[in-house]
């Protein structure tokens, strides 16, 4: 049997990486610069937090965006949104002074409105291209290239920001975007038939995706566990001035701290498929659940070195647990729904932690930010304890 490694060897699946690459560059670059942007035209420093609440507008957006990605040619989707992509940042380079803030915020949703049509377009372009079992590595190494722009991204956009101001960084997204959408215009592809059948109502198609992730055995438990999973991350993140402070660190170690942690998702992300084939796809994501509640543990104390092991514990856990989950997701779900339920699944991983984020910077005020870690710890353990009781079934068919 050749190894589900030589699958990713094709030229096809080298081009989408490289595409992927660029549109992750473009997606990431501007994210933090966006909202120190805000705040240094207005003073706020409200104004310029709530930019990551614009981020997370498009998830509302998303069943319909998954809607669409399974009517139509998905690379095609992939590169007018790319082409889009580009187009709805040149606004940006205008921007000068307060009053312009609102193109901000305009910009900063359609911007985001992008990572949300990679997720409803991916998994099914995988789907088609690869077998089930490379499809765990194909995941796995994507989470990778994510994990390196996590890491050089803050750093790096941050210090062009310090020097020359967001407009070389705008410019950079643009290029990015451009580069990818001519990637995916000229890569080939054998794609399978749009779902052009209409079965129910449109609201009843474009909520199908997250019907099936909670209805269908075991991706319903694991998208379950996995949305109380990274709200709990999401409240980790709200208390992390807190954890430093009660750490006696310097808020400046934050950046560090995350790029350590995205190290040890890097390292996850090379080896988890090899684990998933070891292990299967529901222990890695249960154990990975585990290992997160684990890793939790030393935040709520006062030692440096053991919290600083946690954050990597973290890092890698968080990782296998989510790549085991999207693998999971795209074995058990048929071709023709890959877009809806791929969108679906991108909502479940990146709202929680949003809005819980939110709430928990409003918590920290009444509550000690170690009764918050204990209450994480306490979620992801059940969480992940309850899943390797549960059992996988057969692929479904298309």
């Amino acid at each position: 049997m050749p190894s589900p490694v030589a699958a990713l060897r094709t030229a096809q699946f080298r081009t989408l990486t490289a595409g992927w690459a660029l549109t992750n560059f473009a997606d990431s670059v501007l994210v933090l610069i966006l909202a120190v942007w805000v705040t240094d035209l207005t003073g706020s420093a409200a104004l310029g937090g709530a930019t990551f609440a614009a981020l997370g507008v498009p998830a509302l957006a998303a069943p319909f965006l998954g809607r669409l990605a399974d009517r139509v040619s998905r690379r095609r989707m992939l590169v007018w949104t790319y082409a889009a992509g580009a187009l709805v940042l040149v606004p940006l380079l205008a921007v000068s002074r307060a009053e312009h803030v609102w193109v901000v915020y305009l910009v900063t949703v359609l911007y985001a409105t992008v990572a949300y049509v990679t997720a409803a377009c991916q998994s099914g372009l995988l789907k088609d291209l690869l077998p089930d079992a490379a499809l765990g590595h194909a995941n796995g190494r994507l989470a990778a290239i994510d994990q390196v722009f996590r890491i050089a991204m803050p750093v790096l956009g941050a210090a062009v920001y310090a020097w020359v101001g967001p407009a070389p960084l705008v410019v950079a997204a643009i290029v990015a975007f451009v580069a990818s959408a001519a990637v995916f215009a000229v890569v080939r592809i054998a794609e399978s038939p749009p779902d052009d059948e209409a079965r129910a109502g449109f609201w009843a198609e474009a909520t199908e995706g997250f019907r099936y992730l909670f209805s269908t055995p075991p991706l319903g438990g694991m998208t379950t566990a996995i949305l109380w999973a990274m709200a709990a991350v999401g409240l980790v993140n709200a208390v992390a001035f807190a954890i430093l402070e009660h750490l006696g660190l310097e808020a400046a170690l934050l950046g560090p701290l995350t790029a350590l942690q995205g190290v040890a998702g890097l390292a996850a992300g090379l080896v988890v498929g090899r684990l998933m084939l070891r292990f299967g796809r529901l222990r890695v994501f249960s154990l990975g659940l585990v290992g997160l509640g684990v890793g939790l543990v030393p935040l709520a104390g006062s030692w440096v070195l053991p919290a600083v092991l946690g954050m990597g514990i973290v890092g890698f856990t968080v990782t296998s647990a989510v790549v085991a989950y999207v693998t999971e997701r795209q074995v058990l779900t048929p071709v023709r729904m890959q877009g809806r339920v791929g969108a679906a699944s991108h909502v479940v991983l990146n709202l929680p932690g949003v809005l819980v984020t939110l709430a928990g910077a409003a918590a920290l005020a009444v509550v000690d930010h170690r009764v918050l870690v204990a209450v994480n710890v306490a979620v992801c353990l059940v969480c992940g304890l309850v899943a390797l009781r549960m059992r996988a079934p057969a692929p479904a068919a298309d």
